[in-house]
């Protein structure tokens, strides 16, 4: 990458549309993607998703949060190791490295603010966590599908390609819903021996319990990625 991908977050004053603060995370923080603030409008704070450190290959989640006097603040709150992998399971572009990171690609914050939701591309892995305290997140929950050396299949035994990608949660935070293609490019860089396009969805228990839905499963028509989701309503 080279360190030449974003990793800042800017603050604007839209009324005045002006910039009032930018906080550099560090040029090893590539690509700072996903801004997901906090639902409750009396709250000052929100999440941001980091794909990968540079130094260590590991996914990051920040927490950005505004200060009794009015400055804006950031703190790392959530780092996602990568996994050791034999090179020979590895796409071209990573087999000097030994390891697959977690790329984290998209987070979504539920709407009671209460879990955070971190799409793992490369590991395969939907993270679940609890973000009642937003600087001391706790991962609650773990479901595995797809992965770019884990090839997890899908509890109905069928492929599931790339790995979870774009996520999408119910108004009442029951259902998990996402898709699993980046950009074509990406894709085909990553998972080189993989195609297709599938969306699937995980059930929320009343008790936090994380699960994949086995009767959920759509696969698109050959040929066809599915990125973008959104739920009406």
């Amino acid at each position: 990458m080279s360190n030449k991908y974003g990793h800042s977050i800017h603050f604007w004053d839209l009324r005045k549309r002006k910039n009032i603060q930018t906080i550099d995370f560090g040029e090893n923080h590539q690509m700072a993607l996903e801004i997901r603030p906090a639902h409750d409008p009396s709250k000052s704070y929100g999440f941001c998703g980091v794909v990968v450190d540079t130094t260590n290959l590991q996914g990051a989640i920040f927490t950005w949060w505004r200060d009794d006097d009015g400055v804006w603040q950031s703190k790392k709150t959530i780092t996602i190791d990568p996994v050791p992998a034999d090179a020979d399971d590895l796409p071209e572009l990573l087999k000097g490295f030994g390891a697959v990171p977690p790329l984290v690609t998209d987070i979504d914050l539920s709407l009671d603010d209460k879990y955070l939701y971190v799409a793992c591309w490369g590991l395969g892995e939907m993270h679940q966590y609890d973000v009642s305290d937003p600087m001391n997140p706790v991962l609650a929950g773990k479901v595995n599908v797809g992965g770019i050396v884990a090839h997890h299949k899908h509890p109905n035994g069928k492929d599931f390609a790339y790995g979870p990608q774009m996520v999408e949660i119910s108004r009442d935070g029951k259902r998990v819903y996402w898709t699993n293609s980046l950009y074509s490019t990406w894709d085909d860089q990553f998972y080189p021996n993989d195609s297709g396009g599938q969306m699937v969805m995980a059930r929320v228990g009343s008790d936090g319990s994380f699960e994949l839905d086995k009767d959920f499963y759509v696969d698109f028509p050959k040929g066809y990625r599915s990125h973008q989701i959104r739920l009406e309503g």
